[in-house]
């Protein structure tokens, strides 16, 4: 073989190589997000706990939810701050979301055994528009007697910024900071729930 046949093949060698991490890199950055994994679920160590993300030009207690009103069908709305002097509990959830089912027991009854000393729990449904529809079936099923609503964007944007996993339970404390995050859940997390509920009702 020559030595121009041989350069040659290494230049055609060289441009595929070049050709085919082009198209790779094209496949990547062009691929349509999945909008169905937008909210993965997670059924591994629940007590993680991350620092709040920055808040920036708003007030946290101005973030909320609006409210499904019985009766007439209208909508409310309630703020974080709305809560002052409440142990508030923030749970995000989907009606197909496997371990958000799981902690559903849960929560009814942490509502149960202190909501008449002060905690306030919070369901709300981030499972997509075709999965708002399911929230009462769902709330029957389980017989939820804490509040179910659907948050504002801008609650989602500060409270899920680094990571969109559900479920996601925000505790906060009677003066509004943040007392613990959990992402996840399992059976295992029934105690480190109640220990911290326990610890910010008696406070």
């Amino acid at each position: 073989m020559s030595a121009y046949s041989s350069s040659s093949s290494q230049t055609t060698c060289i441009v595929l190589v070049v050709i085919i991490c082009v198209a790779a890199l094209s496949a990547c950055t062009n691929a349509p997000a999945d909008k169905s994994t937008s909210t993965p679920t997670l059924s591994g160590p629940p007590s993680t706990t991350y620092p709040m993300p920055p808040l920036k030009g708003a007030s946290v207690s101005d973030l909320g939810w609006v409210v499904p009103e019985t009766g007439n069908g209208s909508l409310g709305r309630n703020k974080i701050g709305d809560y002052a002097g409440k142990v508030l509990v923030l749970d995000f959830y989907a009606t197909w979301c496997a371990p958000c089912r799981e902690s559903v027991p849960l929560l009814v009854k942490l509502q149960s055994s202190y909501g008449d000393r002060g905690l306030v729990v919070v369901g709300l449904n981030v499972g997509g528009p075709d999965d708002r529809v399911k929230v009462a079936d769902f709330a029957k099923e389980f017989q939820i007697q804490y509040s179910l609503g659907f948050p504002d964007r801008a609650l989602t944007d500060f409270l899920l910024a680094t990571d969109t996993t559900i479920p996601q339970t925000f505790v906060f404390k009677r003066d509004g900071t943040l007392a613990k995050h959990f992402v996840g859940f399992d059976k295992n997390a029934e105690t480190a729930f109640d220990e911290v509920i326990r610890a910010e009702i008696d406070r």
